[in-house]
C-alpha cells in the first residue's frame, strides 16, 4: 500500500488572516473542484520552509459563509484531492471555565456534537460505511502543537471537551449552564462535522480552540465590551499564525502512515458489499475512500 502524503502536506482551516505567514513562499490561490460542491474559498497553496502547505478561509476571506451553511464535505474532500493528509484547524470559541480565560489555547481532543442542521458523513444509501470515532484527534499531531504553543509562551491547556453547536446564535443561559455541567471546556460552531469527516477521508485532525471569551454563564459576561473581544481576537490570530509557522517544521518529517490509524480508518469500516454499491457513490468517494473502494 502506498504511504498516503509521503512525504505529507499539511492543511490549515482557520480564519482568514491565518495564511499571512512569513517565509510562506511560492504562493497561489486556486479554487478545487469537489463533487460535494463549492468549498468556502480557493485554497492558498505555498510551502514553508520547504514543506507544502494548503490554507482554507473556513468561513471565506472576508467571513462571507455562517456556520451552518459551511460545505464542510466539500472542504474535506478537496483539501484531500489537493493532497493534504495532515489537517491543523484553528477556531474561535467561548470558555465553560475560569481557568481558560481569554486569549487561551485549547488542544481539544473530546467532543460534544450539538449540530443538527449539517451533512455529516461522506457516505450514504449505496455506500455506507461506519468509522471509528471515540479519539477524535490524533496524538502526534496534538503532541506537535503542544509543543510549539509551549515554546511561544501561549497559555494553553492540553486536552479537554469542545461543544459544538449550531449557532448562528449563541447559547441561552439555561444552555451554557447545561454545557458546564456535562464538564465541556469551551464551545464553538465549526468543529463538528469537520473533525468527523476528516476521519471518514483517513486524514489526521487536530484542533486548536483559541478562547475569545467566557460564554453567558460568567457573572462579567455583560461587561465585555467590543474593544476588549477585538483585542482578544487579533491576539489570537497573531499566536495562531507563529504556531503555524512554529510546528510545521516538526511535521515534515512523517514517512509512513500515522500511527494513530488516521490514514487507516476505513480499514474495515465499508459495510456494503463490493456487488451491492451504487457506482455513483464509487466514483464520488474517489478521493475520500478510494484506497479501499479500489482494493
Amino acid at each position: 500500500m502506498a504511504e498516503p502524503g509521503t512525504p505529507p502536506v499539511i492543511g490549515v482551516i482557520g480564519g482568514s488572516g491565518v495564511y499571512d505567514i512569513d517565509g510562506l513562499e511560492n504562493t497561489r490561490w486556486e479554487r478545487v473542484s469537489s463533487p460535494f460542491g463549492e468549498t468556502s474559498d480557493e485554497f492558498l497553496f505555498g510551502d514553508l520552509d520547504g514543506q507544502p502547505m494548503v490554507f482554507l478561509p473556513r468561513h471565506g476571506r472576508g467571513h462571507k459563509v455562517p456556520p451552518s451553511e459551511l460545505n464542510f464535505r466539500a472542504n474535506i474532500d478537496a483539501l484531500k484531492r489537493s493532497g493534504v493528509s495532515e489537517i491543523i484547524s484553528v477556531s474561535a470559541c467561548g470558555s465553560f471555565k475560569e481557568e481558560l480565560p481569554p486569549g487561551t489555547f485549547v488542544i481539544a481532543d473530546q467532543f460534544i456534537d450539538r449540530t443538527f442542521a449539517r451533512v455529516k458523513s461522506f457516505f450514504g444509501t449505496g455506500l455506507v460505511a461506519h468509522v471509528g470515532f471515540g479519539h477524535p484527534v490524533c496524538s502526534r499531531l496534538g503532541d506537535a502543537l503542544e509543543a510549539s504553543i509551549y515554546d511561544l509562551d501561549i497559555p494553553y491547556q492540553r486536552g479537554g471537551t469542545y461543544l459544538a453547536m449550531e449557532g448562528p446564535q449563541f447559547s441561552t443561559l439555561a444552555e451554557s449552564n447545561l454545557y458546564r455541567s456535562w464538564g465541556c471546556d469551551v464551545i464553538g460552531m465549526t468543529n463538528m462535522p469537520e473533525a468527523k469527516l476528516a476521519r471518514e477521508a483517513e486524514m489526521c485532525y487536530a484542533t486548536v480552540a483559541m478562547v475569545t471569551d467566557f460564554d453567558c454563564w460568567h457573572p462579567d459576561h455583560d461587561h465585555v465590551t467590543v474593544d476588549s473581544i477585538i483585542k482578544v481576537l487579533l491576539g489570537n490570530a497573531d499566536n495562531a499564525r507563529a504556531l503555524v509557522k512554529k510546528v510545521t517544521p516538526g511535521l515534515s518529517g512523517r514517512g509512513e502512515t500515522c500511527t494513530d490509524g488516521c490514514h487507516t480508518a476505513l480499514d474495515n469500516a465499508v459495510i456494503t458489499q463490493p456487488d451491492a454499491r451504487d457506482p455513483e457513490m464509487v466514483e464520488k468517494l474517489s478521493a475520500v475512500a478510494g484506497r479501499v473502494l479500489e482494493g
